[in-house]
């Protein structure tokens, strides 16, 4: 059973459906937050939504499936519904996803940025027990911002004024 209820849908300040855009609107939002835009890299995303006003986010994707940050070499696996509330540099009371630990999966609840910042971003579980790592492990590179693509040559073209002598 879902945790989004129409309710929840209806208070969104945003909300998309499709995976191209939810994929970019989600990088945005943790980018926007000040987070790793390769924090959370869900697949098949059917939904994301956003109320500002309490900075809940949620994330629905067609099936769960784990991901292994290779940097680190960590497993995490993302439910088919990642809920949580986000602020500048924090993820709290975060719902769908666990980490494993050992050989044992345990949730995570917060995450957070260091302020003053250390460089290392912490996942933190309902247990207490916290995990520290390098933010760059969670970076993913853009390898198309040298590219410029013909929508933003378009859009830069028309942007240009031209003024007369």
């Amino acid at each position: 059973m879902s945790v989004i209820t129409e309710e929840i849908r209806a208070a969104a300040s945003e909300m998309y459906r499709g995976d191209e855009i939810c994929q970019e609107k989600s990088k945005f939002l943790l980018t926007e937050m000040g987070l790793p835009n390769g924090l959370l890299p869900l697949r098949d995303i059917v939904e994301v939504g956003y109320i500002k006003d309490t900075g809940f986010v949620w994330l629905i994707q067609k099936k769960k499936f784990d991901h292994k940050f290779e940097k680190i070499g960590r497993h995490v696996q993302y439910g088919a519904e990642v809920t949580a509330y986000v602020e500048q540099k924090k993820i709290k009371k975060l719902t769908g996803v666990k980490a494993k630990e050992m050989m044992i999966w345990l949730s995570i609840c917060d995450i957070y940025i260091d302020d003053p910042p250390t460089g290392k971003i912490t996942f933190k579980s309902p247990t207490g027990l916290s995990r520290s790592f390098p933010i760059d492990a969670f970076v993913i590179e853009d390898n198309n911002k040298d590219k410029p693509d013909a929508a933003n040559l378009a859009a830069n073209a028309a942007a240009v004024q031209v003024k007369e002598v």
